[in-house]
């Protein structure tokens, strides 16, 4: 899976895609479908990294791994 950063650059270039408007309708659902994807995993590992974060600044003792692969 591709890092946060990949995936919100791949998602800045999906909305200028789809900003510019010269993309046919069949690209542009799909395009449109792309950036709900992309927006759902970005906000999945902002979650994951939120709940970190907490149990961190908590300290709480929780068996995770902070640099665990992103899955």
């Amino acid at each position: 899976m591709a890092t946060f950063e990949e995936q919100i650059t791949k998602l800045e270039e999906t909305v200028r895609l789809l900003e510019r408007g010269d993309v046919s309708l069949d690209e542009s659902l799909a395009l449109f479908e792309q950036g709900i994807k992309l927006t759902k995993s970005c906000q999945e590992q902002l979650d994951k990294a939120e709940k970190k974060v907490k149990i961190l600044i908590n300290g709480e003792k929780e068996d995770f791994d902070v640099n665990e692969e992103q899955a």
